[in-house]
């Protein structure tokens, strides 16, 4: 593994080479059943795959005898994601045999598409904070299914270089998945890590939109795979790929991009060589390392499935589908900084943060767009960045919204609510459950107010003296110790009110 002390500065990087960016983005389809079988899929909205190897059918471990049924519903989802990224939808596709050894894919061989994909040639326009607009072309969007998962038991990284043993869990085998392939990436220069984060963040929205995803990347519904070479400057010749490997969030992929134009700028420059491989992201220390020589597709030996139909939607399906497709991100954006009645720098702030899906799905839940931006870029945005997660891993919109108006109907202070959040977030149940729980409310009995005030005010005589001589901003001492008293559990601005109050009555 390359340490960070053995990479080039990043400017310096950018001065001798040019990157080159390629991104194959994979999307997990919320289908309710699997992309060629009837088991259910863990994917989907509510589903329970907590059991390992629970939902399964001879189908997904490869039994003899077992035949693939194409899932019509991921058909349909595949159509509209591809009419979404502007693609032309391929009057006729076919799947293929991708032969590679799979410990998680008890056929040995993966069906997914190759030389008939489902949709072609299409472009996502990517806008960056600095205003910059970059057109990604999209080469295809091609379906296939996902592979089981393997869990490494032993040595110290959880990965198998160490591990006394593997585990494997096919609930995930067969999952439906369209795998998004960008043309190649020129011209990005400094914006490159940005632009990859930005790319990623719009194809998450497009997901979301459709309803075909949940697009959480922590829990891979999401992933993305990053390719980076770098071209001396001006030579006009590409460089040599790697891939990175199963990058599972905006931060990340942002992250990933840096690390390797820092990492491969140093090794050139020193008069070395990249292999084309695959990289695996280590977030706990922002570096890659190497993972497998990268395979062409020769190596794959594709044939056509011979158990599978090809796949010919009408004329009338993709139209249906084209009728009922959302705005377009751009559109959406715009329409959704006027309705909130936000200022560039605020609208930017939420796109900045990549949680303007967050913070729409929180607005939908009930909370006001202003309370909803504060949340999830402030205090939840801080303690993510504390966790090295994203953001929206740790809280749903639905619970934002839920303290929100715990904070809006007076019954919890801002100071709580955090405390609240946390409990949330510690998985002590919904908002309300975790005021109950560790007694958070807002004091809210003047009669409770009134003795503590009283009890400060009784001890600091000369305070007294000085509110009714008319220096009110002496208050504040009082108001200090009677929220130390509540236990930080009163309404600041009513215990002000009540301290004057009494401090005035002869």
């Amino acid at each position: 593994m390359t340490s960070t002390a053995d990479l080039m500065d990043f400017d310096k990087a950018l001065e001798l080479f040019e990157p080159v960016l390629g991104f194959e983005v994979h999307v997990e389809l919320n289908t309710k059943t699997k992309m060629f079988s009837p088991a259910p899929n863990p994917a989907a909205p509510g589903a329970d795959a907590s059991e390992p190897n629970t939902m399964v059918t001879p189908v997904c471990l490869g039994l003899p005898g077992s035949l693939p049924v194409v899932n019509e519903q991921a058909i349909r989802f595949s159509i509209s994601l591809g009419l979404a990224l502007g693609c032309e939808i391929a009057p006729t596709s076919r799947f293929a045999r991708k032969n590679y050894f799979y410990p998680d894919l008890a056929k040995n061989y993966q069906i997914s598409q190759y030389d008939e994909p489902i949709a072609h040639d299409g472009l996502v326009e990517v806008e960056l904070a600095n205003g910059k607009t970059f057109r990604i072309e999209i080469e295809r969007a091609h379906m296939e299914e996902d592979a089981g998962k393997l869990t490494h038991v032993g040595g110290a990284t959880g990965r198998i270089q160490g591990a006394d043993y593997s585990l494997v869990d096919y609930n995930r085998a067969g999952v439906p998945l369209v795998e998004i392939v960008t043309k190649m990436i020129t011209g990005a220069e400094h914006d490159a890590p940005e632009l990859a984060k930005a790319y990623v963040s719009a194809i998450r929205d497009i997901v979301v939109a459709l309803g075909i995803s949940e697009a959480r990347m922590e829990r891979g519904n999401l992933r993305c795979d990053a390719n980076i070479s770098l071209s001396p400057r001006g030579s006009g010749e590409l460089g040599t790929r790697t891939e990175t490997k199963n990058v599972n969030s905006l931060r990340s992929v942002e992250r990933a991009i840096r690390y390797e134009i820092q990492r491969q700028a140093a090794i050139l420059a020193a008069g070395g060589a990249i292999i084309q491989e695959t990289r695996h992201w280590h977030e706990d220390s922002g570096t890659t390392s190497a993972g497998r020589p990268k395979s062409d597709a020769d190596d794959y030996r594709y044939f056509p499935e011979p158990d599978l139909l090809p796949v010919e939607p009408s004329r009338a399906l993709i139209e249906e589908l084209r009728s009922a497709l959302p705005e377009p991100p751009a559109v959406r954006r715009r329409r959704l900084k006027e309705s909130w009645g936000f200022t560039d720098l605020e609208f930017q702030d939420v796109l900045n943060s990549g949680l303007l899906v967050e913070v729409e799905s929180t607005v939908a839940a009930g909370a006001s767009p202003a309370q909803a931006r504060k949340w999830w870029t402030g205090e939840i945005a801080r303690l993510a960045n504390v966790a090295a997660v994203d953001p929206s891993s740790l809280v749903s919109p639905a619970d934002v919204a839920a303290l929100v108006a715990l904070v809006e109907s007076g019954e919890l202070t801002d100071r709580l609510a955090r405390q609240v959040l946390e409990g949330v977030i510690a998985g002590e149940g919904s908002p309300s459950e975790v005021v109950e729980k560790r007694g958070l409310k807002v004091v809210s009995d003047d009669g409770a107010l009134i003795a503590a005030i009283d009890e400060a005010l009784a001890s600091q005589p000369d305070v007294l003296e000085k509110i009714r001589d008319g220096k009110v901003q002496a208050a504040g001492a009082v108001i200090g110790a009677v929220m130390k008293a509540m236990h930080g559990q009163a309404d600041a601005a009513r215990v002000r009110e009540l301290v004057l109050e009494r401090a005035t009555t002869p």
